[in-house]
């Protein structure tokens, strides 16, 4: 995979050690606003990395590149993941995948036209521990509770509080907590449950946007709930609780760093099935293959849940009364 990255945010930051240890992916560019030039020229150097742009016409047209990762603020991923298949590159979306689900929809059928790989980096879903839950599953008999906690009260939310509205606050920009960090949460159960029956959202609400919120997804039989904060904290852990035993996730469920069996006679069993130390690393590794190999049945089947969150989503904010964009 020859990659362009968009963006030079935190992720960004966050990503590029870890390609060293994926030799199939070279990183031939860089692209963001004249502002951040200086920040992109040191990534450039750090990481060895071809060409920076600041004009995203001339970036695309580069034929140095076949992928594209958006990496940008919420708000642009779709008008750029569109621009990066309208010109024949690959495209790897940051989450949330879009604000609306039509726009994915657009860039499914997009990409579909063309043969291109669209696909979302959510990294929970690509974690061998996220395989080890759902094989734990088995043990713990009929599953009847779920609960995530992803609480982190953020740096930004003081400068909020006193009227500096920055990108994680903005409903403009798609910012909030539900979709900033309580997706992690979503995607974790859409892939162990698939989609919901219902959804509601409780939402705390200032200035128009969620600092924090309980989203509850019902499954019949089991029932689901969602935490995600902005504004306070508590410890991050998520609990799956059956009629034999439960799970404990510890950590956060971007990382799912490790988890703890436990069975009602009181056994305990706690595993750590990730090889890599970088949460990014699985999620690049299987995308260089797919796009490699064109394996579009793959991408299908990412799509497909990409879109049940999307849903949740959208049926979340409807019930709180949060516009974003």
């Amino acid at each position: 995979m020859k990659l362009a990255i968009l963006g030079s945010g935190k992720i960004v930051h966050d990503f590029l050690p870890v390609v060293k240890d994926i030799p199939e992916l070279e990183v031939k560019a860089v692209f963001g606003t004249v502002r951040s030039i200086g920040k992109m020229e040191a990534l450039q150097t750090q990481f060895e990395i071809d060409q920076v742009y600041t004009d995203i016409e001339e970036c695309l047209a580069s034929e140095a590149f076949d992928t594209v990762y958006v990496a940008l603020p919420n708000h642009l991923h779709f008008s750029f993941a569109k621009k990066a298949l309208e010109n024949g590159k690959h495209v790897i979306c940051e989450k949330p995948f879009t604000l609306q689900k039509a726009e994915l929809l657009e860039l499914e059928a997009l990409a579909s036209e063309k043969n291109l790989v669209l696909i979302e980096a959510i990294t929970n879903q690509y974690l061998p521990n996220f395989e080890g839950i759902k094989t734990a599953l088995n043990t713990i008999g009929e599953l009847k509770i779920i609960e995530c906690n992803y609480s982190q009260y953020s740096s930004r939310y003081d400068d909020f509080k006193a009227g500096t509205i920055l990108p994680a606050f903005n409903p403009k920009m798609g910012g909030g907590a539900l979709m900033d960090i309580n997706i992690y949460n979503i995607h974790l159960v859409v892939g162990l449950l698939g989609k919901p029956l219902g959804v509601n959202y409780y939402a705390n609400v200032e200035q128009k946007i969620d600092t924090s919120g309980m989203l509850v997804l019902d499954y019949g039989k089991q029932k689901v709930v969602c935490i995600g904060a902005k504004d306070s904290t508590a410890s991050i852990r998520s609990t799956i609780q059956g009629t034999q035993g439960s799970i404990i996730i510890n950590g956060p469920t971007n990382t799912l760093d490790s988890f703890t069996i436990e069975s009602l006679k009181g056994e305990v069993q706690t595993v750590n099935d990730n090889q890599h130390t970088h949460r990014m690393y699985e999620e690049f590794a299987v995308f260089d293959r797919v796009i490699q190999e064109n394996d579009q049945e793959f991408v299908k089947q990412q799509l497909m849940h990409s879109k049940i969150v999307m849903e949740i989503v959208e049926a979340a904010l409807e019930d709180a009364k949060i516009h974003l964009g």
